[in-house]
């Protein structure tokens, strides 16, 4: 098999023609070409528009073929295959997985698939009953503590865009978009190169997750919050659990932490429980909304509005004179600005986009790093501290709520509150209040985002835009504390293995759910 990259076809051609231009490329009849499947595909806007392919390419005479072929694009291709870890015996004592987001989910499964039997511990609900408490919340009604955007299967990813991109490779990567698609999500995750799966598509994906964990004996417990963990001799013994109001203990010999960044009241736990753990550094910003269709004209040009071309997307960031950084992040084309708290009296925002991608909007967040220095205390909780006066802030300048602080781009530039709307509709339920963003935010966040606003405007036409809305606040793009865990995944209490993105080592659904299989393997290694 070979490997072709840099294969251009214009917006509108059809994928039937890659098969030629493979041929053309090799220098062989039509005819020499066996088969030819896209392994990626992604668009080039920085000079005359194209979508750009990768393809894998099966040919006649295939060591010919390459010895001859001079072209750098061409190169010999053998695909990587996850395998499994072997299987164990089940243990008398079952593994236990401590939250359903893509981390534990996928730990689990590695688990369940190996015969070890894992007990699958979740504070919140069913992604059924999650979305009917989320849409009571963005409908004005009272916020659910342990079913929200934050708690519930899924995770914090199952109210996004469902982004599977990452900067890193891993093996594990493919294992993990082709369960997807298995259990519902769209393929062209598997060949996009910015591939997303939608909120939408996502919850249908979780529901034959859970059955496909179910069916391979993993025993999944909703509305079940680790209370405490017990030890012994340094190691952990068992768990407490509370679940539907009765407490209970379960013995443990191995535990999976894939608590997600915001089980807060759970790092204090473990804390006091003498678990290692460390400041991490974090952002906090805004989510920033502009007109879908101003950002396609920015990003395609005379192209914009072609039916061949998806909503566009950016990705941006700048290094400013006060020393600091600003960035985009968790960019949701043709989404909606959405309320994601899981405290009582804190606001904050997120942004989710299902498949279609088919608002009228576009928001990513907009973001400044945060570092230890930064922090209150030197106490490894602290970032947690400095994330409650940020969305206490906001709740109290939203009017007490949950409606959100917003302002147009115009006015947080000349510090100005604002008292309506522009060209940009605020998607954000349930619902803003205009006013001056700056007043939650730290001063320091706020003048690196005037700073940075002008600046990314050079960059991509539009994104400082007068209407453009900014709306407070994002706090919860990254955990602010990491669990410190050894080459062997193990923290300091033994038979406890941390991961993911609330225990600090992952920065999304794909490298979550990577993160959350290694865990399993090496928790599968002392099973044997």
């Amino acid at each position: 098999m070979l490997r072709i990259d840099q294969i251009r076809l214009l917006p509108g051609d059809s994928e039937a023609l890659l098969p030629g231009k493979c041929a053309r490329i090799l220098r062989l009849p039509a005819e020499d070409i066996v088969s030819c499947a896209v392994l990626r595909r992604a668009i080039d806007a920085r000079e005359g528009l194209t979508l750009v392919y990768t393809a894998a390419v099966e040919v006649k005479r295939e060591d010919t073929v390459l010895r001859r072929c001079r072209d750098k694009r061409v190169s010999r291709y053998a695909p990587e295959t996850y395998a499994l870890p072997a299987a164990v015996t089940a243990p008398e004592t079952p593994p236990i997985v401590v939250g359903a987001g893509p981390a534990g989910l996928f730990a689990a499964l590695v688990l369940a698939r190996c015969g070890a039997r894992p007990i699958v511990l979740e504070r919140g609900r069913p992604v059924e009953q999650r979305q009917a408490d989320v849409e009571r919340f963005w409908s004005g009604g009272a916020l659910d503590t342990e079913s929200n955007v934050q708690f519930g299967e899924g995770g914090a990813g199952a109210f996004s865009d469902g982004k599977l991109n990452t900067g890193t490779r891993d093996v594990r990567h493919r294992f993990i978009m082709e369960t997807l698609v298995r259990c519902g999500a769209p393929e062209s995750i598997l060949t996009d190169a910015k591939p997303h799966v939608g909120t939408d598509m996502l919850h249908i994906a979780l529901r034959s997750l859970r059955r496909e964990l179910t069916e391979a004996g993993a025993d999944i417990r909703f509305g079940a919050r680790l209370e405490s963990v017990r030890t012994k001799d340094g190691a952990v013994c068992g768990v407490t659990v509370r679940q539907d109001g009765a407490v209970y203990d379960l013995p443990a010999r191995q535990v999976v932490l894939a608590l997600g960044h915001s089980a807060r009241d759970t790092f204090e736990m473990l804390y006091r429980a003498g678990l290692a753990m460390e400041q991490k550094p974090f952002a906090v910003g805004v989510r920033i909304e502009h007109r879908q269709a101003d950002v396609d004209a920015a990003q395609y040009r005379a192209l914009a509005g072609h039916p061949a071309l998806p909503p566009s997307t950016y990705k941006l960031s700048c290094h400013l004179p006060n020393g600091r950084s600003a960035f985009s992040f968790c960019v949701c084309p043709g989404g909606q600005v959405v309320a994601a708290a899981s405290e009582t009296g804190g606001t904050v925002t997120n942004g989710m986009s299902e498949y279609a991608r088919n608002g009228e909007n576009i928001n990513g967040a907009l973001l400044v790093n945060v570092t230890a220095e930064d922090f209150p205390s030197p106490y490894p909780l602290a970032g947690i501290a400095l994330q409650r006066q940020v969305e206490e802030a906001a709740f109290a300048l939203g009017g007490g709520d949950y409606r959100a602080p917003c302002q147009r781009v115009e006015d947080f530039l000349r510090g100005a509150p604002s008292t309506g709307a522009g060209r940009v509709t605020p998607s954000y339920r349930p619902g803003v209040v205009y006013t001056d963003v700056a007043r939650c935010l730290p001063p320091f966040i706020a003048e690196t985002l005037r700073l940075a606003l002008p600046v990314l405007g050079k960059k991509l036409k539009g994104y400082d835009d007068p209407d453009a809305l900014l709306t407070g606040v994002e706090t919860r793009s990254s955990s602010p504390v990491r669990l410190v865990r050894d080459d062997r995944y193990e923290a300091n209490i033994r038979g406890i293995y941390p991961c993911g993105e609330g225990a600090g080592y992952a920065g999304g659904i794909l490298s979550a759910a990577a993160d959350g299989m290694r865990c399993a393997e090496k928790l599968l290694e002392v099973c044997k």
